[in-house]
């Protein structure tokens, strides 16, 4: 039988109901269900789960790109080694999240190291698998998890691409600690720890941003032309005194190098949308100004390489409760979208 891109997901279909295998799709999601170092709130391991059983009611017609589908969307398997490791650096970092650090104490000390250790298996898995998929000529997606775990897949991307590419990062969080909490690879850490350890990241470009500390502040300016942020207070006041937030959008998009990879966490939306998301902070995009400054990103004729999507968190009390879910793969289609777009595979809508 043909796919009706038109009808309901069928039983046992796949992600956004479509029946394509990973040797079929284009566009290959990688899960990972890792959130050992989240400081907060929990869950974000549940978020692959959560937006892959939502995915099921998002209609496959899009307004901004002509039939994203068409080259096929597949999500891996959720793999239950990283779900073991996710909770067994759980149980071992809860004691040193809760003292704030491990200090001098032995015992904390060696949970600490534990969780780094589980950490870099995390890495080491999603560089493998996008690598993997790179080579095998996919568009590749990291779904999360916490912020971290992206880190392999823009190492995998470094070495592929073979020279200089930005990130866009949308957060309420800078993410530039410097192992926070001593995990060295803390969800707030990820753009630190890309900046240290992926050099060939030539431009770091920062929406939403609203929750920081001062050496934050302090590292992304001494990464002088290298970092730009645009913080949500002042695109706020921006907004409030008359400017358009299209002419906004068009600034985000121009301080972006060709090759763009989008790095997202959904907390840089208005918590509205997420409300179960890990570290929730009041303000925040619209999820239509997001999708516009990814839409400008492509209008300006930047290519984007791959993205993550991180941190989407249901609520764990209310399994019936499909928002968090329902936001997050809606918010997943248009990455697809605009990716595919951007790269020539898709049209653009007007």
């Amino acid at each position: 039988m043909s796919f009706d891109p038109n009808a309901p997901a069928q039983p046992g279909s796949g992600i956004f109901g479509l029946p394509h295998s990973e040797k079929e799709a284009l566009v290959v999601l990688v899960p990972v269900p890792w959130e050992a170092t989240t400081s907060y709130g929990g869950g974000a391991a549940e978020g692959p789960r959560a937006i892959l059983e939502a995915s099921k009611q998002v209609d496959l017609f899009d307004l901004d790109v002509d039939r994203p589908y068409q080259h096929g969307i597949h999500m891996l398997p959720i793999p239950a080694d990283v779900g073991a490791w996710n909770e067994e650096g759980k149980a071992a970092a809860a004691s040193v999240i809760e003292q704030g650090g491990a200090g001098d104490d032995p015992e904390l000390v060696k949970a600490l190291a534990k969780v780094n250790t589980l950490s870099d298996k995390v890495n080491v898995h999603v560089e493998r698998e996008v690598a993997r998929l790179l080579a095998n000529e996919k568009v590749v997606g990291v779904v999360g998890g916490d912020h971290s775990v992206p880190y392999g897949a823009l190492r995998a991307m470094a070495k592929e691409l073979k020279r200089p590419f930005g990130v866009l990062h949308f957060d309420a969080h800078s993410d530039t600690r410097k192992a926070y909490e001593g995990f060295t690879h803390s969800h707030a850490s990820i753009m630190f720890n890309a900046l240290e350890g992926v050099p060939e990241i030539e431009k770091l470009v920062q929406v939403g941003i609203r929750d920081v500390c001062e050496d934050e502040v302090r590292y992304c300016e001494s990464q002088g032309k290298r970092v730009s942020v645009f913080y949500d207070r002042n695109i706020a006041r921006r907004k409030m005194e008359g400017e358009p937030f299209a002419k906004i959008a068009r600034e985000i998009a121009a301080a972006l190098p060709k090759d763009v990879w989008v790095s997202f966490d959904i907390d840089g939306l208005d918590p509205r949308y997420c409300p179960h998301t890990g570290t929730p902070v009041p303000g925040g995009l619209e999820l239509q100004e997001a999708i516009a400054v990814i839409r400008e990103v492509v209008r300006a004729g930047k290519t984007i390489v791959g993205f993550d999507l991180n941190e989407v968190a249901p609520n764990l009390s209310d399994e019936d409760d499909e928002w968090d879910g329902n936001v997050g793969a809606r918010l997943l289609y248009k990455l697809v979208a605009f990716t595919l777009a951007s790269q020539g595979k898709a049209k653009l809508g007007d």
